[in-house]
Parts: C-alpha cells; structure tokens; sequence
C-alpha cells in the first residue's frame, strides 16, 4: 500500500474551553500528568485555514498516558480546525496524530480522497496539518513533519510521567 503518512498514531487530543481546570481534571481523575503547558501566539509563519489565510493562536498542554500523548487545547482564535468540530463552550475529543514524512503527499492524498485541509501551518522546518476525517475517523487527523527536537522534547515529557509522584502537575 503506497501511503505517505505514518500510520501510528501517537497523540489524542481533546478541545477545552480552561487549559488549567482541564489539566487538574486529568490529573486529579485520571492519574496522568504531568502537563508541559504552551502559548502559541502569532508562533507560525504561515497558516491557512481552510485554503485561506488564517491566525492560530492557542494555549495547548501535553503529557503521557502509557504509550499515547495526550493533548490538551484550548484555542483562542474562533476560525480553526479546532471549533470546526469543538464549539466554543463545550468540551470535545479533536483528533489523533501521526509524523509525516511528506507533507504534501500527505495533503494531495487526502484531499483526493475528498478530506479538507481544515488547518496547515509552518513555523521554521516545521509544518503541521489537520486533515478533516470526521466522515471516516469520527475525529480529524493531524499531521507532523517529524523532525528531532519534536521527538526528543515528546520523550522528554513521556519520560517525565515514568514514576510521577503527582508533584508539580503543571509546568511551564
């Protein structure tokens, strides 16, 4: 089977209207954190929203659940892949994330196949894309390019969950 995407799925990921009060939600009901919390405002270069130009801002906080990252979002701009599917005021599970190794083969592939790009952004090497694959996976898929910083700083945070004692559930 010729497809350009890794196929494993390493992240779920979840819209949230309060980072911090979701976050303390994971961590005091379901055991997982810590959480390595972020701001990205006016972060990328470029960013298109459905083939247009667009903003992205948002405040996102990950941590490691066993062998899946979970991602915590809470955007902050109203036209994104985000309130595509999550609208504002309301909880909602987003997407699942691969690595890609091409990211425009990934997007001519999945647009062939009738699936928007609801989002696509760049910010240095790194490029990023929210596939909308609600009619086939009930969520969308994102995208992204793999590259070793990425790597390296998500091992970082699965290995700060190993033998977590609960102590500093959010950190910067």
């Amino acid at each position: 089977m010729q497809k350009p995407t890794d196929r494993t799925f390493f992240q779920n990921a979840w819209v949230v209207d309060d980072l911090e009060a979701a976050c303390r939600r994971w961590v005091e009901e379901m055991g997982v954190g810590p959480f390595f919390l972020t701001e990205y405002r006016n972060a990328f270069a470029e960013v298109t929203y459905r083939d247009q130009p667009g903003q992205l801002d948002m405040r996102v906080a990950l941590a490691q659940a066993g062998p899946v990252q979970i991602e915590l979002i809470q955007p902050l701009v109203a036209q994104c892949a985000y309130r595509d599917s999550v609208p504002e005021g309301t909880l909602g599970f987003h997407h699942v994330c691969v690595w890609t190794h091409d990211i425009e083969a990934d997007t001519q592939y999945f647009n062939r196949l009738g699936y928007a790009t609801a989002n696509w952004g760049r910010v240095g090497d790194l490029q990023f894309a929210y596939y909308d694959t609600r009619p086939l996976l009930g969520c969308m898929l994102e995208v992204v390019t793999k590259q070793d910083s990425i790597v390296e700083r998500f091992a970082a945070i699965a290995q700060a969950a190993d033998n977590w004692d609960g102590a500093d559930p959010l950190r910067g």
